[in-house]
């Protein structure tokens, strides 16, 4: 996770992979004024953040039609290339891996308390 230096108003004026001093603050990867900060001024590099977040949708349509596939018969995972199941098998284990990781931390509706229909507590 990145670590951002702000100015007096909150402003992103600075990133670092590590915290290099202190008054650093730990920051999500996609934070938004982090993304403003690191693209700003650079159309061509919002451009290819598009491009790229494009590809990996894609890449996640493939990864379910050849699921898809085998599931159907219509050819084994052992018919892929080695390289290809290896890829396959990795991002495999990264989806299960951030499916476990959500889970840890709860959806939107934990909020609700059973039994409490007002929204607020007993």
């Amino acid at each position: 996770m990145p670590f951002v230096k702000r100015d007096e108003s909150g402003n992103v004026i600075a990133a670092y992979s590590t915290a290099e001093m202190p008054g650093l603050e730990l920051v999500n990867a996609n934070d938004p004024q982090l993304i403003d900060f690191l693209y700003d001024g650079d159309s061509d590099a919002a451009a290819k953040k598009d491009m790229i977040e494009s590809d990996l949708g894609l890449a996640r349509v493939l990864e379910d039609l050849i699921d898809l596939l085998i599931e159907k018969g219509t050819f084994r995972f052992t018919d892929l290339p080695d390289a290809a199941q290896q890829k396959l098998l990795a991002r495999r284990g990264l989806r299960k891996e951030f499916a476990y990781v959500e889970t840890l931390f709860g959806g939107d509706d934990d909020d609700d308390f059973p039994g409490n229909d007002e929204g607020g507590f007993l």
